[in-house]
């Protein structure tokens, strides 16, 4: 079993990155391998509704992350992604990003129908429902099961409190509990 964890911050070892760390740790204890994809901080182009991928399964526009992504999840059992919360939603690279993986694989036969998925933001104020919607949003439109858990996979940043701190790792653990159950199910079906 594999799941892949999109780190959609432009920082490399961001608290993203920690927050996606943790989840690795776990999946890891539970047997399952975790491969990390960072979109990094190189310029990420949006959709333009050529339809050329329509043909493809994959995006015209050949110099960024979107084809090897597809790829790689394709490859996964399961998915979680990661964003940092700007003004209210993910990071715009991660949307862009998305947007245009999405797009490309969610025709009449969508490509990663069935496959677990998850989100998790980092938000030091506000916009972690808006930001965690959007994410969610993804996978419901590519008939992807949304892995719940029991609250929001929120980090709040800066400095929580004790309490905060260890109701933040309770989801994240929740989450992974779940997505490895629905794994688990999944692939004993094959």
């Amino acid at each position: 079993m594999r799941v892949l964890l999109i780190n959609g911050s432009q920082k490399t070892n961001g608290d993203t990155h920690q927050s996606l760390m943790t989840v690795e740790t776990l999946m890891k204890a539970k047997g399952v391998e975790a491969d990390v994809f960072h979109i990094g901080s190189q310029m990420i182009r949006g959709c333009i509704e050529c339809d050329a991928c329509r043909a493809t399964n994959y995006c015209t526009f050949q110099n960024d992350p979107c084809n090897p992504l597809i790829d790689a999840i394709k490859e996964a059992d399961g998915i979680v992604i990661g964003s940092p919360v700007y003004f209210g939603g993910p990071s715009g690279s991660v949307c862009s990003l998305l947007d245009r993986v999405f797009y490309a694989t969610s025709h009449s036969n969508p490509l990663f129908a069935g496959k677990p998925a998850a989100a998790l933001v980092n938000c030091n104020v506000t916009g972690a429902a808006e930001a965690l919607d959007r994410l969610n949003n993804y996978f419901s439109y590519s008939q992807m099961p949304i892995v719940s858990c029991i609250n929001w996979t929120v980090d709040l940043m800066p400095d929580n409190d004790a309490e905060t701190e260890v109701f933040e790792k309770q989801s994240i653990k929740n989450m992974v509990e779940n997505m490895y159950m629905l794994i688990k199910m999944k692939t004993s079906l094959k």
